[in-house]
């Protein structure tokens, strides 16, 4: 019996990374069932990972997830590294990179086990394991789950390093970056503008890394991203010494059904006019103050249109960390009466996926993490950009500047968004000549993201392509 080719994606630590890789694979099994996909995960140490922390929910979660996984797609094979400890508590980002670090003996043994192993697709958070696929010499790829446009810009983080002086928070300045819109240095992400910082390092290795790897797996597809697209394949990123081969595989989306009778929120579009709704989602850690919520409800009774609202609080000086406030406490007095049958107010989590899909939204207020830009995309929605941490600052360029399917919302002096503001934009995308061109726009690119993903489409091309190359090593 033949053994199958076997291609490894080594996922970073936390739930949405292993669902990204989990994707990717699904997608290369469907296209190329004589693949053999080696999924694997890392766990959290003990000292980091009590009975009361979210991790432990999730780590429950993980296994109850893979179980699903490995029983509807027996191709996918799980490894899970096996658990260390670490000696200090540290922030989930700089967890994943140490637990990186100190598994390099699991990780070589592990990936010595696998027979006729043709690559390794490494999330790049997981940079570090380029020293062992290096000296096991293993043709090593990075998935990378945002857009071609800000890999574009960390791929010139090394050469910005060397052509400056002082950080990036310092220079009032905006970066020329070939195939994007120009790039002001507030729009770059925190972790790359302070020079002394720990994580500033971090990421010229990241960037490194990526230009010296074999090649780079894009979450994008060319008919949102072509300029910066044609840019790639033609190797003229300019200020580095190599442009790793890009091959934009999506929009590769988390496929997660949900029952209608489950959610109160559906029925409720159910009785809405169509496209008439506004959905305000701000992600998983997308969390606001009091004194933001407020704003946003009182644009959102300014405005004047039919929304559904998910609302995660922070918590402030003064509350238990135990009872959660009610939405009259952290929502003006009166909002929930004024606006009933007029809008939804959920609590810390919808079916977004769901929601984007339903004929009554019109529109959709984003946090512009990646994943939702491409949801939004896949669904016709056209977008109000509301950015707030990672690299969602430049997301919103990438929307408003070069796919003008989003209207970007302005911060105060602050970093708070008015109620005046959030109206203005939210009428503006829901009601007005500008509304309806993104409108129009973003229906096209949603057809155009059905043709990437079909026999013949741009991205199933450069799977294919991918794949060939995998062969020939």
């Amino acid at each position: 019996m033949t053994t199958k080719d076997s291609i490894v994606l080594y996922s970073a630590l936390g739930r949405g990374h292993l669902v990204s890789m989990v994707e990717l694979g699904k997608l290369i099994i469907t296209h190329h069932p004589s693949l053999s996909i080696n999924i694997l995960f890392l766990t959290p140490p003990p000292n980091q990972d009590t009975p009361t922390s979210p991790t432990a929910f999730t780590c429950q979660a993980t296994a109850k997830y893979i179980a699903a996984v490995t029983a509807a797609t027996p191709a996918i094979t799980f490894h899970r590294i096996p658990q260390v400890s670490i000696p200090t508590a540290l922030p989930p980002q700089a967890l994943t990179f140490e637990l990186c670090r100190a598994t390099t003996r699991h990780l070589r043994r592990i990936l010595a086990s696998i027979p006729s192993l043709r690559a390794v697709v490494l999330d790049f958070m997981n940079y570090a394991a380029t020293r062992v696929t290096a000296a096991l010499n293993i043709p090593t790829y990075f998935y990378y789950t945002s857009g071609a446009s800000t890999l574009a810009v960390l791929l010139q983080q090394p050469t910005l390093h060397e052509n400056t002086t002082v950080s990036l928070k310092d220079l009032n300045m905006h970066l020329i970056i070939p195939g994007v819109p120009k790039i002001h240095t507030d729009d770059l992400p925190d972790p790359v503008k302070d020079r002394k910082s720990e994580s500033y390092q971090v990421y010229i290795d990241i960037a490194t890394c990526l230009r010296d790897s074999d090649g780079v797996i894009v979450n994008s597809f060319n008919a949102i991203e072509e300029r910066v697209v044609e840019v790639f394949n033609q190797g003229l990123m300019e200020g580095t010494t190599t442009t790793p081969p890009v091959f934009c595989i999506g929009p590769v989306i988390s496929s997660a059904p949900c029952r209608k009778d489950e959610s109160e929120c559906l029925t409720w579009l159910d009785s809405q006019p169509s496209q008439s709704v506004v959905f305000l989602s701000f992600g998983s850690m997308g969390r606001f103050s009091r004194v933001q919520l407020r704003e946003i409800a009182l644009g959102l009774e300014k405005s004047e249109q039919r929304f559904l609202w998910v609302i995660r609080s922070e918590f402030e000086e003064g509350d238990s960390g135990v009872v959660v406030p009610s939405l009259d406490e952290l929502l003006p007095e009166g909002f929930l009466e004024r606006t009933q049958g007029k809008g939804f107010v959920v609590r810390d989590w919808a079916p977004q996926a769901a929601i984007l899909s339903h004929d009554s939204v019109g529109g959709v207020v984003t946090h512009c993490g990646w994943n939702s830009v491409l949801e939004a995309v896949c669904e016709g929605v056209p977008m109000v950009a509301w950015p707030l941490y990672a690299e969602q600052r430049l997301n919103r360029v990438i929307l408003v500047e070069e796919m003008k399917v989003g209207l970007a919302v302005k911060e105060g002096k602050n970093g708070v968004v008015s109620s005046a503001e959030l109206g203005e934009r939210v009428r503006e995308l829901m009601d007005s000549d500008k509304g309806k061109e993104i409108r129009q726009r973003i229906f096209k690119m949603k057809i155009s993201a059905t043709e990437a993903m079909s026999e013949g489409g741009s991205s199933i091309i450069a799977l294919n392509r991918l794949v060939e190359v995998w062969r020939e090593h």
